[in-house]
């Protein structure tokens, strides 16, 4: 997750100061409740293996029960070292994928991509088989205002209108800066009122937990709003993310909550040693 913030700053968006969660106790919840029958992983974490060695590494999260998989864009994310993937079309990396046993369900794209390159996108997305395309970030400065999210709020809602002609649902997925506020109003939620429910779902960042927003409660505030989840969990003793069900969330109550939120999709994305413990932990009933 570290390296992913540091991109995003490079990039031109400084992820928003950390707050302390009141201390509570570690999950005790046991075996999780309402999990999906399948999930996948977000590659950002994994990205210098996987450009080595695309099909293997597929195959070893399938191992592992990874059943999706959560691309970036390699047009867009060619300076993050996805560039030896964008020789590929859409198509045939679908094969390489299904071959693994797996699908890809969603990719993250920049702002920039869209804006400059959104057929060319629209046309990758669809070989690959996906019905989401999320953009990752408005890549906004630190000390943007309300007014300028609301903005860009705007063009993606513009940008959705193309990919649902193409029978893509356009999304945007969060980080802590998004948790901001500007005055009194949080930034998150002028984006809810801002983006057209038809056109631009939401992708909740589970890890924003560490500074005291739960999933859950967005999803049951929101219905119908959101469209896939990447997930994270969090120590408040260890001070740090840990593998999914050893942390503060309560996962049987945020994927029930989800249903309601229309999330259709789940990613797990932290560190690669918490991938096996994670996906153990989703899989068991």
């Amino acid at each position: 997750m570290n390296s992913r913030r540091n991109f995003i700053k490079i990039s031109g968006a400084a992820l928003g100061g950390a707050a302390v969660l009141s201390q509570l106790p570690i999950n005790a919840f046991g075996n999780v409740k309402n999990a999906p029958k399948s999930f996948g992983f977000q590659v950002w974490t994994i990205r210098e293996d996987l450009v080595k060695d695309f099909p293997g590494t597929l195959r070893k999260m399938a191992g592992l029960g990874y059943k999706e998989v959560e691309m970036c864009s390699p047009l867009g994310y060619s300076n993050a070292g996805f560039e030896p993937l964008n020789h590929m079309s859409g198509s045939e990396m679908r094969t390489i994928v299904e071959d693994a046993g797996m699908q890809c369900t969603s990719s993250h794209f920049n702002m920039g991509e869209l804006r400059d390159h959104l057929d060319n996108r629209i046309e990758w997305a669809q070989g690959l088989g996906m019905k989401q395309m999320i953009a990752s970030s408005f890549w906004l400065p630190k000390d943007a205002s309300i007014d300028d999210y609301r903005r860009a709020a705007d063009e993606l809602n513009a940008i959705g209108e193309k990919t649902k002609k193409a029978g893509i649902q356009m999304g945007f997925h969060n980080h802590h800066m998004e948790f901001e506020k500007r005055g009194n109003e949080l930034i998150y939620d002028a984006l809810l009122e801002q983006f057209d429910p038809k056109l631009v779902k939401l992708q909740f960042q589970v890890a924003v937990v560490d500074i005291g927003y739960k999933a859950a409660d967005y999803f049951r505030n929101h219905p119908g709003r959101f469209i896939s989840a990447h997930l994270a969990d969090y120590s408040t003793e260890q001070k740090k993310q840990v593998p999914i069900g050893q942390g503060i969330v309560d996962w049987s109550d945020l994927f029930k909550a989800a249903k309601k939120g229309g999330v259709k999709n789940f990613y797990v994305e932290m560190d690669p040693n918490t991938f096996k413990p994670s996906a153990e932990y989703l899989a068991a009933k």
